[in-house]
């Protein structure tokens, strides 16, 4: 029987295999096993190895002995390692299998879930409910489109009357304000002179006009 098959229970019928978890934990208990196994025998190969080197020229019998010890630890270090290798690789497969188990049946569980949501729903009363929707939310646009339209008072007025209403109105405003101008302004205005403007007179028109006198009065 293999170490194996000793492991996981494999020679005994009828018994009931491991879980795939109880599985990954066994096979990391080997491989820790294994691993310090191979550090030990590491550390026998350069124990070996010392020695050879120490008595290769006093003892060679010695030297070769300790070759010879080397060489079969090199051995089962070599067999280990293919055996690490082999579990690795093992339980690397158990570790994703067990992760697609699990997938698998939550997504299961999620489709069973989505049946049963599903379950009182139909695909033309979700359509015809759609169509009941939108038939609603139009009806709804036409209500507050006649709701914010104006109506009742000043729709039957036509525009153009009634500019030509506020023409007639600045027009008649404009008069009255000609007619109160009109008699403001002209008693403000200064009065028509009557007589001949008289210039005034210069400095040397008032100067001739006194030689004139003083010669009036010499000659009387």
């Amino acid at each position: 029987m293999s170490l194996l098959a000793k492991l996981f229970g494999g020679g005994k019928k009828g018994e009931a295999p491991p879980s795939p978890q109880e599985a990954i934990q066994r096979l990391r208990g080997i491989e820790e096993m294994l691993q310090k196994k191979t550090d030990f025998l590491e550390k026998k190969i350069e124990q070996e190895l010392s020695i050879a080197r120490k008595n290769g020229t006093k003892n060679k019998r010695v030297a070769l002995q300790a070759l010879k010890r080397k060489k079969r630890y090199e051995k089962q270090l070599t067999q280990i390692d293919g055996t690490l290798s082999t579990i690795e690789f093992q339980r690397e497969a158990l570790e994703n299998s067990s992760t697609n188990t699990e997938v698998l049946k939550v997504m299961g569980d999620a489709a069973k879930a989505l049946k049963t949501a599903h379950k009182n729903m139909d695909v033309d009363d979700v359509h015809d409910l759609m169509d009941e929707v939108a038939e609603q939310q139009e009806i709804a646009n036409e209500i507050s489109e006649a709701i914010s339209s104006p109506v009742g008072f000043g729709q039957d007025v036509d525009e153009d009357d009634l500019l030509a209403e506020l023409e007639e109105l600045e027009q008649e405003a404009l008069d009255e304000q000609l007619l109160e101008v009109g008699p403001a302004a002209a008693a403000e205005l200064p009065s028509v002179p009557t007589a001949e403007p008289v210039a005034p007179r210069t400095e040397k028109a008032k100067a001739e006009e006194d030689e004139m006198k003083e010669l009036a009065q010499w000659a009387s």
